[in-house]
Protein backbone atom coordinates (compact mmCIF):
# COMPACT_ATOMS: atom_id res chain seq x y z
CA UNK A 1 0.00 0.00 0.00
CA UNK A 2 1.44 3.39 -0.96
CA UNK A 3 2.11 6.07 1.62
CA UNK A 4 -0.58 8.29 0.13
CA UNK A 5 -3.17 5.51 0.42
CA UNK A 6 -2.13 4.80 4.03
CA UNK A 7 -2.37 8.49 4.93
CA UNK A 8 -5.78 8.70 3.25
CA UNK A 9 -7.12 5.71 5.18
CA UNK A 10 -5.79 7.01 8.48
CA UNK A 11 -7.42 10.40 7.92
CA UNK A 12 -10.67 8.73 6.92
CA UNK A 13 -10.87 6.51 10.01
CA UNK A 14 -9.83 9.19 12.45
CA UNK A 15 -12.61 9.90 14.93
CA UNK A 16 -13.44 13.57 15.08
CA UNK A 17 -16.50 15.75 15.57
CA UNK A 18 -17.27 16.07 11.86
CA UNK A 19 -17.13 12.31 11.27
CA UNK A 20 -19.27 11.61 14.32
CA UNK A 21 -21.81 14.29 13.36
CA UNK A 22 -21.97 12.95 9.80
CA UNK A 23 -22.52 9.42 11.09
CA UNK A 24 -25.19 10.52 13.55
CA UNK A 25 -27.02 12.53 10.89
CA UNK A 26 -26.79 9.62 8.44
CA UNK A 27 -28.26 7.23 11.03
CA UNK A 28 -31.00 9.67 12.04
CA UNK A 29 -32.10 10.31 8.45
CA UNK A 30 -31.88 6.60 7.65
CA UNK A 31 -34.08 5.70 10.60
CA UNK A 32 -36.62 8.41 9.84
CA UNK A 33 -36.83 7.98 6.08
CA UNK A 34 -35.99 4.32 5.53
CA UNK A 35 -32.52 4.19 3.92
CA UNK A 36 -32.56 7.90 3.09
CA UNK A 37 -29.31 8.14 5.01
CA UNK A 38 -27.43 7.48 1.78
CA UNK A 39 -28.38 10.98 0.67
CA UNK A 40 -26.39 12.24 3.65
CA UNK A 41 -23.65 9.59 3.65
CA UNK A 42 -22.48 10.17 0.07
CA UNK A 43 -21.62 13.88 0.51
CA UNK A 44 -20.11 13.21 3.96
CA UNK A 45 -17.88 10.47 2.55
CA UNK A 46 -16.85 12.67 -0.37
CA UNK A 47 -15.88 15.46 2.04
CA UNK A 48 -13.84 12.87 3.95
CA UNK A 49 -11.66 12.43 0.87
CA UNK A 50 -13.25 9.55 -1.03
CA UNK A 51 -13.84 9.88 -4.76
CA UNK A 52 -17.38 9.74 -6.11
CA UNK A 53 -17.55 6.01 -6.75
CA UNK A 54 -15.88 5.15 -3.43
CA UNK A 55 -18.35 7.44 -1.64
CA UNK A 56 -21.35 5.74 -3.25
CA UNK A 57 -19.94 2.29 -2.51
CA UNK A 58 -18.98 3.28 1.02
CA UNK A 59 -22.44 4.71 1.57
CA UNK A 60 -23.93 1.29 0.89
CA UNK A 61 -21.55 -0.29 3.38
CA UNK A 62 -22.64 2.28 5.98
CA UNK A 63 -26.34 2.05 5.17
CA UNK A 64 -26.57 -1.75 5.34
CA UNK A 65 -26.07 -2.07 9.11
CA UNK A 66 -28.13 1.07 9.73
CA UNK A 67 -30.98 -0.33 7.63
CA UNK A 68 -30.80 -3.68 9.41
CA UNK A 69 -31.01 -1.87 12.77
CA UNK A 70 -33.95 0.28 11.64
CA UNK A 71 -35.77 -2.69 10.13
CA UNK A 72 -35.28 -4.74 13.31
CA UNK A 73 -36.70 -1.91 15.40
CA UNK A 74 -39.67 -1.46 13.04
CA UNK A 75 -40.35 -5.21 13.06
CA UNK A 76 -40.02 -5.41 16.85
CA UNK A 77 -42.32 -2.40 17.26
CA UNK A 78 -44.96 -3.96 15.04
CA UNK A 79 -44.82 -1.12 12.49
CA UNK A 80 -44.11 -3.48 9.59
CA UNK A 81 -44.54 -7.17 8.84
CA UNK A 82 -42.20 -9.18 6.62
CA UNK A 83 -45.22 -10.43 4.66
CA UNK A 84 -45.89 -6.83 3.57
CA UNK A 85 -42.46 -6.37 1.99
CA UNK A 86 -41.39 -9.88 0.98
CA UNK A 87 -42.64 -9.54 -2.61
CA UNK A 88 -40.35 -6.51 -3.19
CA UNK A 89 -37.13 -8.27 -2.20
CA UNK A 90 -36.35 -10.36 -5.32
CA UNK A 91 -36.73 -7.42 -7.72
CA UNK A 92 -34.95 -5.12 -5.28
CA UNK A 93 -31.98 -7.49 -5.02
CA UNK A 94 -31.84 -7.80 -8.82
CA UNK A 95 -31.93 -4.01 -9.16
CA UNK A 96 -29.17 -3.61 -6.57
CA UNK A 97 -27.00 -6.13 -8.42
CA UNK A 98 -27.53 -4.36 -11.77
CA UNK A 99 -26.92 -0.94 -10.24
CA UNK A 100 -23.66 -2.05 -8.63
CA UNK A 101 -22.47 -3.54 -11.94
CA UNK A 102 -23.54 -0.44 -13.88
CA UNK A 103 -21.79 1.98 -11.51
CA UNK A 104 -18.41 0.65 -12.62
CA UNK A 105 -19.19 1.78 -16.16
CA UNK A 106 -20.59 5.24 -15.40
CA UNK A 107 -18.42 8.34 -15.30
CA UNK A 108 -18.20 10.18 -11.95
CA UNK A 109 -19.82 13.24 -13.54
CA UNK A 110 -22.81 11.23 -14.78
CA UNK A 111 -23.06 9.51 -11.40
CA UNK A 112 -23.25 12.93 -9.70
CA UNK A 113 -25.98 13.99 -12.12
CA UNK A 114 -27.99 10.81 -11.57
CA UNK A 115 -27.64 11.16 -7.80
CA UNK A 116 -28.62 14.84 -7.91
CA UNK A 117 -31.54 14.18 -10.25
CA UNK A 118 -32.83 11.44 -8.00
CA UNK A 119 -32.48 13.70 -4.94
CA UNK A 120 -34.46 16.45 -6.69
CA UNK A 121 -37.12 13.98 -7.89
CA UNK A 122 -37.46 12.51 -4.38
CA UNK A 123 -37.69 15.97 -2.80
CA UNK A 124 -40.34 17.20 -5.24
CA UNK A 125 -42.27 13.96 -4.87
CA UNK A 126 -42.31 14.32 -1.09
CA UNK A 127 -43.30 17.99 -1.22
CA UNK A 128 -46.22 17.26 -3.55
CA UNK A 129 -47.82 14.76 -1.17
Amino acid sequence: MSGNKQRHRWNFYRWNGKVMAGGALTGLVNGLLGSGGGMVAVPVLEKSGLDVKQAHSGSLAVILPLSVMSAAMYLHGGRVALADVWSYLPAGLAGAFCGAKLMGRISPRLLHRIFGGFAIWAGVNLLMR
